[in-house]
């Protein structure tokens, strides 16, 4: 929930390469007062069915920064059919390692007071495109 102290956050994967929501997805959520000071871990959630954080914890106030990363490895491992899929339909040659090639995903992005900020991530074995969404 946003006041007019504090920026809130949502987030929500798909991946592309099939065309659904990432589900069990690990999003650390992390936030900082100002581009000199640490990050402050606050914890986490997991993607649900739909592909979304549900339940990702309140920013503090004077938060101006924030930092999302999808722990998207073990995704890909779960997935290994998808990317093998995924990988016949590339033009490149196919002697790639089925590994994820982005293991995870970090997005960072400044925040202001009483704004929602819900950043969908699309995702898929070879690259990733997130934006702000509404």
């Amino acid at each position: 929930m946003s006041t007019a102290t504090t920026a809130s956050v949502s987030t929500h994967i798909l991946d592309t390469s099939v065309g659904r929501p990432a589900e069990g997805v690990p999003v650390q959520l992390s936030a900082r007062g100002g581009g000199a000071v640490p990050w402050a871990a606050l914890g986490g959630s997991t993607t649900d069915a739909d592909g979304r954080c549900k339940d990702l914890p309140a920013l503090p106030e004077g938060t101006t920064h924030v930092r999302l990363a999808f722990e998207t490895e073990a995704y890909f491992a779960r997935r290994a059919d998808f990317v093998q899929q995924a990988e016949a339909q590339q033009d490149a040659p196919a002697n790639r390692d089925s590994g994820a090639f982005f293991p995870e995903v970090v997005i960072t992005f400044a925040v202001k007071p009483g704004e929602h900020y819900h950043v969908p991530l699309l995702l898929n074995p070879f690259g990733y495109s997130v934006y702000r969404g509404s």
